[in-house]
């Protein structure tokens, strides 16, 4: 009986945070605007109307019809099919760091907070070293040392993410580490990794899922810096910021050419923030009855 009321407490919670979620306005147009994107990046390639790589002289910077909606760009390559099939590299990159952030950094953060000492002080001043390095500064110079790429500009975004997320995961466990609960679990013989992955990481994860949320708009933003200073994705690849990089040359006469993968950067990074936004007020301890 205990089991299963422990069961129906927790769909009951998980049910009562998608209702607030759901219930704010923004936060619902946002992960409308999300479930599409996520649409887009299954099936892009699919629904692109032509090759976005293939290019085409006498196409070459034509402004938007009824045939090419968003215009050609200086090689002739239709612009909607770029953004399109773009959309997964620029999704996935603010996707994937992020998810690595949170795991990592939630682990060593609530680990070091567990366990305290001097182990606590020796980790937290090596990531208070990292994260007096401004975030963007350190991708550019992580991705100038590794080179560009798809996994280099993974691992450039990681370093500096990972820090913040582990301060984050400290604060909120040694919040609950006094805990009567906790008292418990050591007074009935329970492990230490047990207590930390069954107790205290997930009574803990509420501000990093917002943090992580709205960390994925600062991320995909990332990724275009370092592509369009050429740290990042390289071209022909139709990633958004290299988009924009190819067409800062012709942002004077052919306007449309930044217009369109840039109002899908700003379309995207919004929606995360509002979705973070509903995540906060979904989860604050002062809400819930």
């Amino acid at each position: 009986m205990e089991k299963n009321t422990g069961k129906i407490k927790r769909r009951s919670q998980f049910s009562i945070t998608c209702r607030r979620l759901v219930s704010s306005k923004t936060a619902l147009i946002g992960l409308i605007i999300i479930a599409i994107m996520i649409f887009i990046v299954i099936f892009g390639d699919l629904i692109a109307p032509y090759d976005p790589m293939t290019p085409s002289v006498t196409l070459a910077k034509q402004g938007p019809s009824l045939t090419h909606p968003f215009g050609t760009d200086h090689l002739g390559r239709d612009i909607l099919s770029r953004v399109l099939v773009g959309a997964k590299y620029s999704l996935i990159l603010g996707i994937i760091p992020v998810l690595i952030d949170t795991v990592l950094g939630t682990i060593i953060g609530s680990a070091v907070a567990y366990v305290g000492g001097w182990i606590d002080n020796v980790v937290m001043r090596i990531m208070d070293i990292i994260n007096s390095v401004p975030s963007l500064l350190l991708c550019i110079v992580v991705s100038a040392a590794l080179g560009p790429g798809f996994v280099n500009t993974i691992i450039a975004m990681c370093i500096g993410g990972i820090p913040k997320v582990a301060r984050l995961a400290r604060a909120s466990v040694l919040g609950i580490r006094q805990m009567e609960y906790l008292e418990a679990s050591e007074s009935v013989n329970c492990s230490k990794a047990r207590m930390m992955f069954k107790h205290i990481i997930p009574n803990s994860l509420s501000p990093i899922i917002v943090h992580s949320t709205m960390g994925i708009g600062g991320h995909i933003q990332t990724v275009a810096t370092l592509s369009f200073i050429g740290l990042g994705i390289q071209p022909p690849t139709p990633e958004w910021g290299a988009m924009l990089s190819d067409a800062r040359t012709y942002v004077l006469n052919f306007p449309y050419m930044c217009f369109f993968p840039g109002l899908m950067i700003a379309i995207v990074v919004i929606a995360f923030n509002w979705v973070g936004d509903g995540l906060r007020d979904a989860l604050d301890p002062k809400l819930k009855k």
